[in-house]
């Protein structure tokens, strides 16, 4: 008779648990990559709660210390550059919202000549690099003279192709029967949108605003060539202006307004990561 064959998988067979096994090389380049992004996050903290003479040496009997966030707000108008990107990303917010949800509705349940030209167009944008078109758009805002103002910071960014598709393709997926009850009723098409598509699409309303408001608040470039005064500067211009010009290599008070320009972004994220993770995963963006 056969020996029984025996349970155990032969060793050449068994999934190998070493340091190089595949789960576990995905998980040691997430914590690489996890302590790359964390290093200079650390350094920014100890540097701006210690006095500017322990910023070059970790010296755990260091005192702690807020005189240096004290002395950033005192030495550059962050109160209105706070005010200013707020304002920016709320509006700029808006605007997308109200036309992309429009736009989208029109594309997904409305017949019309060119319809697939002009979404086709709208998935090109995606594509395009805004950086390609600064002078474009430098010039378009400069012969509407709106140089120097908050709306010319957020005017090119009024229409978002992302928000478009993502609304699109999730008022193609309502029922139909929906909206035939509704019409049923008596709706009108913008009740329709309202009530129905709406509601319907609020994750990916959440999702799109995460990725808008962080966009905006951190943007940087068109800022900088826009905007010429305090009256009009955001947060990462003001704080480049801060740290170049009117500070100079103090790195204590540079670190402590850059936890201030970042803390909001930042305490919003470790609020609500849960929420931030169930928007992305239900709008489908990875």
């Amino acid at each position: 008779m056969n020996a029984p064959a025996s349970r155990a998988a032969p060793a050449a067979t068994r999934p190998s648990r070493g340091l190089y096994a595949p789960g576990r090389l995905d998980t040691t380049a997430a914590w690489l990559l996890a302590l790359l992004w964390i290093l200079p996050l650390l350094f920014a903290v100890w540097t701006a709660f210690h006095p500017p003479e322990y910023a070059a040496r970790f010296d755990w009997r260091a005192p702690l210390t807020l005189q240096n966030f004290r002395d950033a707000w005192q030495a550059a108008p962050f109160a209105r550059y706070f005010l200013n990107t707020t304002l920016l990303v709320i509006m700029v917010l808006a605007v997308q919202l109200v036309l992309s949800t429009l736009a989208a509705y029109a594309f997904a349940r409305f017949a019309f000549p060119g319809r697939d030209l002009a979404f086709a167009l709208v998935l090109v944008q995606l594509t395009v690099m805004p950086d390609l078109l600064l002078v474009e758009n430098y010039q378009t805002i400069t012969r509407l003279g709106l140089v120097d103002s908050i709306f010319a910071i957020g005017l090119p960014y009024f229409a978002s192709a992302l928000a478009i598709f993502l609304l699109r393709q999730t008022f193609m997926g309502v029922p139909k029967e929906l909206v035939d009850a509704a019409r049923v009723e008596g709706a009108s098409a913008l009740q329709i949108l309202l009530r129905i598509y709406v509601p319907l699409a609020r994750p990916i309303y959440v999702a799109f605003g995460l990725v808008s408001v962080s966009y905006h608040w951190n943007n940087f470039l068109w800022p900088l060539i826009v905007t010429n005064s305090v009256q009009s500067r955001t947060l990462t211009v003001g704080l480049q202006v801060f740290s170049s010009v009117e500070q100079g290599v103090d790195w204590a008070i540079i670190s402590a307004a850059t936890l201030m320009t970042s803390a909001p972004l930042l305490l919003g994220f470790l609020l609500f990561q849960r929420q931030f993770v169930q928007s992305f995963m239900r709008a489908g963006i990875k």
